[in-house]
């Protein structure tokens, strides 16, 4: 935990994440743009935190590289 309250997880990369329902495995997005907890089945604020948190797999590997680029105007403006 930080001087803000808020606690920090680290990945394998040294990437620090904030530990909060955004960054959690079991995060889900219902149809009216909701963030709900795929185990609870209710509807929660981003920084919520429950014990089963769990980091998403996209978050795991953030800071690995070897990414790609898949738009071609991103291509543009990154490359020029």
């Amino acid at each position: 935990m930080n001087d803000s309250g808020f606690v920090y997880v680290g990945n394998a990369y040294g990437i620090k994440v904030l530990k909060c329902c955004s960054s959690c495995h079991y995060k889900e997005v219902d149809g009216e743009g909701n963030r709900i907890c795929a185990l609870a089945h209710l509807i929660v604020r981003q920084k919520f935190v429950c014990h089963n948190y769990q980091l998403s797999d996209s978050l795991k590997i953030a800071g690995k590289g070897g990414g790609t680029v898949k738009s071609k105007d991103t291509k543009e403006i990154v490359f020029k």
